[in-house]
């Protein structure tokens, strides 16, 4: 079993910058994408950007140019690291690994956009 743990969220200014990590423990083997998902209440979870195991990358269009994922594949961790934040970024932010026959998600870390 594969267990998802993130850490980084907060409040945080306009402008401003946060990283969030998400950190697996068990066999991530089966595993082929790991991403990021948000969502606000009211709303539907929207993908944020993930990376395959083979190193492609996709953001959503909201989020290009100020977002970064990357992956330490030694530590099993996905991070997102986001600049330039605006107050619509503010959501509960999601990890997700997934595979063909795996479907993990953490418990989710708030992140809130404001002065």
């Amino acid at each position: 079993q594969v267990q998802l743990v993130e850490s980084g969220g907060g409040l945080v200014q306009p402008g401003g910058s946060l990283r969030l990590s998400c950190a697996a423990s068990g066999s991530i083997n089966s595993i082929n994408v790991m991403g990021w998902f948000r969502q606000v209440p009211g709303k539907q979870r929207e993908l944020v950007a993930h990376i395959t195991t083979s190193g492609r990358i996709n953001y959503a269009s909201s989020v290009k140019g100020r977002f970064t994922i990357s992956r330490d594949n030694a530590k099993n961790t996905v991070y997102l690291q986001m600049n330039s934040l605006k107050p619509e970024d503010t959501a509960v932010y999601f990890c997700n690994f997934w595979g063909l026959s795996s479907d993990y998600w953490g418990q989710g870390t708030q992140v809130t956009v404001s002065s």
